[in-house]
């Protein structure tokens, strides 16, 4: 905008004197200044990077699992590393239910791609919270319950674990022994203090209860405890409720803040109701807890990050702060969540017929991994291998820990062409009727010819 011909005519005046300026510098310019090249970088010039002191980091073992796999010419190859749902023909599943709500979003012309809020898309947050804590939750009717969209699981754990490190009063944080390997990063690299609490018995292939409380008990007032809603990623191992009502009563009787991981809800028992019960437990008595929650698993959303954060507080108004400071965690972290994959989930979740479909499907996924268990237990009890195997018909979930140990794991991989993670953690739903026997004589190997 102009303020009249004067100050036009001036502000023309000024920049034609800057040209000519110009112009009598370039023609001053010797010859010798003109062919000047511009000199290299000191760094670039001897060849060297500036990132030349960056050592290759590790392979993360789960992932190099594939890599391995891939890499594989045999026919008879088999993956059981990755925890991703296969179908009985190998090939990864989209759900129906998944594809009927994606196809509804696209023919909706009024959808836009706008930025989401910061704390996600509002429908998803309500009903996510309504799917972990129970339609009649006293604490959603008290509006005691933050909830935010988050990049899956990992990146709800990671919001919460910088919320925690910048708001609580107590920066240690007990995760169970063992635990996926991602968690201590996630914690790690927010600032807090990682310690681990004793959980899986390799004796009985089942779980260490009387460690476990032991350990927690001897935890400082007021320490984080990090707790597998259901499904424990890697072993498969899963407290009785008897024993999660031990659990809560010594969190709460010394002031322990509980943080759920609830990766498999519905996929674990083919239940959701069932699944969620550790965690309602914790919530209908009146205390507050974490929860993060993925749609990785139950909805088949790998690929689109989909998760929530709920924070269970003692007040509404008290929810109302927290939310407010983990507008200022995401924020920076990474603006705010992706719009497809929580359309999807809020799609399902609020339609009645959907929702009951989606069960129906979940359900199947559920059965068919513990049929998988059955299959393989039987396959090794036929073959007379050594050991007891039942184990692999009492653990839960996707994953299996098999108690085999890195030499056979290797030896499987040399001789039979699986993989899997060197701590002997298999994903059932990589197996199949058709893959079952040829597991079943690798494990048979391996116990009376391997290591």
């Amino acid at each position: 905008m102009h303020m009249g011909h004067i100050s036009h005519s001036s502000s023309s005046s000024a920049a034609d004197r800057r040209l000519a300026a110009l112009v009598r510098h370039l023609e001053g310019s010797s010859l010798h200044e003109a062919n000047l090249s511009i000199s290299a970088a000191p760094t670039s010039a001897s060849g060297i990077s500036v990132f030349d002191h960056v050592v290759r980091g590790p392979e993360d073992p789960i992932l190099g699992v594939t890599v391995a796999y891939n890499k594989d010419p045999s026919p008879v190859k088999l993956n059981l590393g990755v925890g991703a749902y296969r179908t009985e023909e190998g090939k990864p599943l989209i759900l129906n239910v998944v594809r009927k709500a994606e196809q509804m979003l696209v023919n909706d012309r009024s959808r836009v791609k706008e930025y989401l809020p910061i704390v996600g898309l509002a429908d998803f947050n309500k009903l996510s919270a309504k799917l972990i804590l129970g339609a009649n939750s006293p604490a959603i009717q008290d509006n005691r319950v933050t909830t935010v969209q988050c990049l899956s699981g990992t990146g709800s754990l990671r919001v919460g674990a910088e919320f925690l490190s910048k708001h609580y009063h107590q920066r240690t944080i007990y995760i169970p022994l063992p635990t996926w390997g991602n968690h201590p990063k996630v914690f790690g690299l927010a600032g807090l203090s990682v310690k681990t609490y004793r959980y899986y018995d390799p004796a009985t292939r089942g779980l260490n209860f009387e460690g476990l409380l032991q350990d927690l008990g001897s935890a400082p007032s007021g320490a984080i405890v990090l707790l597998h809603a259901c499904a424990h990623n890697p072993t498969g191992v899963d407290p009785t409720t008897r024993q999660w009502e031990q659990i809560r009563q010594l969190l709460r009787s010394k002031a322990l803040l509980p943080f759920f991981d609830s990766a498999y809800q519905g996929f674990a028992s083919g239940s959701l109701d069932t699944d969620a019960q550790s965690v309602r437990m914790f919530v209908n008595d009146g205390g507050e807890c974490l929860i993060a929650q993925s749609y990785a698993k139950n909805m088949g959303l790998y690929g689109e990050r989909v998760g929530a954060l709920s924070i269970v507080c003692r007040s509404a108004d008290v929810a109302s702060r927290v939310e407010s400071q983990l507008k200022l965690v995401i924020r920076p972290m990474y603006s705010n969540p992706p719009i497809h994959g929580a359309s999807i989930v809020a799609t399902v979740l609020k339609d009645r017929t959907m929702f009951q479909d989606w069960t129906v499907e979940l359900k199947a996924m559920a059965d068919r991994i513990i049929s998988m268990r059955q299959q393989l237990f039987d396959a090794l009890r036929s073959r007379g291998t050594p050991g007891d195997w039942s184990h692999i018909i009492k653990q839960i979930g996707m994953f299996t820990f098999t108690g085999l140990n890195s030499k056979q794991v290797a030896f499987m991989t040399k001789e039979y062409h699986i993989y899997m993670t060197s701590d002997g953690r298999i994903s059932m739903a990589g197996l199949s009727t058709r893959t079952v026997p040829h597991l079943a004589d690798a494990i048979h190997a391996a116990v009376t010819k391997g290591a």
